[in-house]
């Protein structure tokens, strides 16, 4: 059986490469800022604040909790949100690396 794509690249590269992906979309980027923001875990205040229906919310809250960037906790009927704070540290660093790594060629291209 042949390799995917993912299978020639480091578990710390796919793992990157994957909350980038689920970054990459401007819901996503919002509910991120106003976790953030909040300073809190929310509870299904987000259709207000962003002005999207409820399924799509939470279709991209999915997304982001399965790359572990948020998590969320059941209270009653609702599930409440909020950043991992140890996750967004660990992406932080691996960012902050990257882009310190490069050291620049003026000379370049």
């Amino acid at each position: 059986m042949g390799l995917t794509k993912t299978d020639i690249f480091t578990e710390k590269q796919n793992k990157l490469a994957l909350m980038l992906k689920a970054l990459g979309h401007p819901a996503r980027i919002a509910i991120i800022q106003h976790l953030i923001k909040t300073n809190s875990c929310i509870c299904g205040d987000l259709v207000d604040e962003l002005g999207l229906a409820q399924p799509t919310i939470s279709q991209h809250l999915k997304e982001l909790k399965n790359t572990g960037l948020i998590q969320g906790t059941i209270e009653g009927t609702s599930v409440c949100y909020c950043i991992d704070s140890k996750v967004w540290r660990q992406l932080k660093t691996t960012l902050d690396n990257l882009f310190l790594s490069y050291k620049g060629n003026e000379e370049c291209c």
